[in-house]
């Protein structure tokens, strides 16, 4: 499969037909556990002698076939799904960290990860600090002689900062911890990290992979392009107390962090994602190339319409002619800037949420990258946990309105917005 194209592979990859009884999709297959062929056969599984299904809780054969299809689209040499992003995000910092260890991230976080490194890891002994992205070598800065990852978003969100990726990653090789990149609203279709120097990508496969907005599910695909034997991490040289002894990058080499997010992380942690849920996704993902495409034409061009409005104080998008991440967007986004557009509600707060609370096609809730058009007002819902300083980090200001451009004409979509605007003048005029 390595030879052929992303959107054959994102239709193909991981799926011998020959290995599921002729079936062209991708079977679900609903079970907790498989049956042994002996003892013999389980104890060689269980010892990582022979490969093959043990527990759904550490692999299945439907998310198998996800998992080998997003990494032959991202380019690692595995991959992980579970059960959500942010299971995915937890999970793998929790497998490749200890008390005591630090992080250096990018401030311009999704609410709910920026939460969980503020609030929530320091209450286990990993600490973070956040740093302003836009100049890569903040992360070197901020390097301690604890440090042992780099965390950021390849595309912000909401601040829609596209991120200097290769230089980032030449910081983390200074510093020999791995640069993870949270690849979500880009898409695997729209940008590969792992090409510009990134160690570990993850997704949300809830957003554009899935697309439809039925499914929850993650992913971390692993590059297996990090020397785990640089001293810093024992846990891959070492031999493991919490699995006969194995020295994980000795015996698993390139590999090591993929078998390590399941013999630990799914073991322990227990993220699994559903089998129906996988197959959820793979019928998205099969769709991604084109989709992704449609989302970034309809949210360029709303983009500009949106420049026009007297309604609007200001637009980010980074396909934009004057937008500041322009040049890096055409660097790392040349096919597409994907579907999410920022606005300001000229008359602030209380105008923005009138605008999220009188759109008709736009739904106000809060996810991205449904195949229908979202809305959401991230000041007073997902970032609202965070000070006013911190969400000005993260992107978030007060007039703030998220769009998740969808699939819908977007005329349509046009049309939708003006009417809302028209809410927040009679709203004026009552005042």
């Amino acid at each position: 499969m390595s030879t052929l194209q992303f959107e054959t592979n994102a239709l193909h990859a991981g799926h011998d037909v020959t290995q599921t009884g002729g079936t062209r999709a991708v079977p679900i297959y609903q079970t907790t556990s498989y049956v042994f062929n002996n003892a013999d056969h389980a104890a060689n599984l269980f010892s990582l002698k022979e490969l093959g299904f043990i527990y759904t809780r550490l692999n299945n054969p439907t998310n198998q076939i996800l998992q080998e299809r997003l990494a032959a689209l991202e380019g690692g040499v595995g991959a992980v799904v579970f059960a959500s992003g942010t299971a995915a995000i937890s999970t793998g910092l929790l497998t490749l960290l200890r008390a005591g260890d630090h992080i250096v991230a990018s401030s311009s976080l999704y609410g709910g990860t920026y939460n969980l490194l503020k609030v929530t890891l320091p209450r286990l002994g990993i600490t973070t600090t956040f740093v302003d992205s836009s100049d890569p070598e903040n992360f070197g800065k901020a390097v301690q002689e604890n440090t042992r990852a780099f965390f950021a978003e390849s595309l912000g969100n909401p601040k829609l900062d596209v991120l200097d990726l290769e230089n980032i990653s030449s910081e983390a090789k200074k510093a020999k911890v791995p640069f993870i990149v949270d690849n979500t609203v880009a898409t695997p279709s729209l940008l590969n990290p792992i090409e510009y120097g990134a160690n570990i990508v993850i997704h949300s496969l809830t957003k554009y992979i899935g697309g439809q907005g039925n499914s929850l599910g993650g992913v971390i695909v692993d590059a297996g392009n990090f020397d785990w034997d640089n001293g810093k991490f024992p846990e891959f040289t070492e031999p493991s107390a919490g699995y006969h002894g194995l020295k994980y990058y000795e015996t698993l080499g390139a590999a090591s962090f993929t078998f390590k997010l399941i013999l630990e992380g799914l073991r322990d942690f227990g993220g699994a994602l559903s089998p129906t849920n996988a197959f959820q996704i793979i019928q998205g993902l099969e769709t991604l190339p084109v989709r992704i495409q449609k989302h970034s034409e309809n949210a360029l061009e709303l983009a500009k319409w949106l420049q026009e409005q007297d309604e609007v104080a200001w637009v980010n998008y980074p396909g934009l002619e004057g937008n500041k991440y322009k040049a890096l967007a055409d660097k790392y986004l040349p096919k597409g800037q994907s579907g999410i557009v920022t606005f300001g509600a000229k008359k602030g707060y209380e105008a923005a949420k009138t605008i999220a609370d009188n759109t008709k096609l736009f739904s106000l809730l809060a996810n991205i990258g449904d195949t229908k058009s979202l809305i959401i007002h991230p000041a007073s819902t997902t970032h609202q946990q965070l000070s006013d300083e911190e969400q000005e980090a993260t992107g978030v200001t007060q007039d703030l309105i998220r769009l998740s451009v969808g699939l819908e004409n977007v005329e349509d979509l046009k049309s939708d917005l003006k009417e809302a605007f028209k809410a927040v003048n009679l709203l004026v005029i009552q005042e």
